[in-house]
């Protein structure tokens, strides 16, 4: 090897909405790293997960609060965080004004996705 560093973004420079960008993509895969494994623990260590079914999920998972709780949070984070990685994937090979009309699109989209997600959670009976 050649003691090269490894190719990533750099940090953006000052204070701006750029470093909050930045920041919250690393603060958010940090998040997802914890939750997925809290997730798979729960799914495959807690519970067997040859009994888990649409109906044992509704009935006994998201029967909690705290399960529900967690699901969601997974959900708008794994959002926040794919929205700015196709941020990012758009500023790069989208220029002009055809940039601002795909990240309109994509934040619109993510905003529909977080939204449909949250009713479903948020609305299905407690049993």
């Amino acid at each position: 090897m050649s003691g090269a560093p490894r190719a990533r973004q750099p940090r953006p420079k000052g204070q701006g909405r750029e470093l909050t960008y930045w920041l919250l993509t690393r603060y958010t895969a940090l998040a997802l790293f914890v939750l997925a494994l809290a997730h798979y623990t729960v799914t495959h260590f807690v519970y067997d997960s040859s009994i888990q079914t649409a109906e044992w999920i509704k009935q006994v998972r998201w029967n909690s609060l705290a399960a529900r709780f967690v699901d969601w949070s997974m959900l708008v984070i794994v959002m926040i965080h794919s929205c700015l990685g196709m941020r990012t994937v758009v500023q790069d090979y989208v220029k002009g004004r055809a940039q601002d009309v795909v990240l309109g699109l994509l934040y619109i989209l993510t905003a529909t996705l977080v939204t449909l997600g949250s009713h479903v959670v948020l609305t299905l009976p407690l049993s």
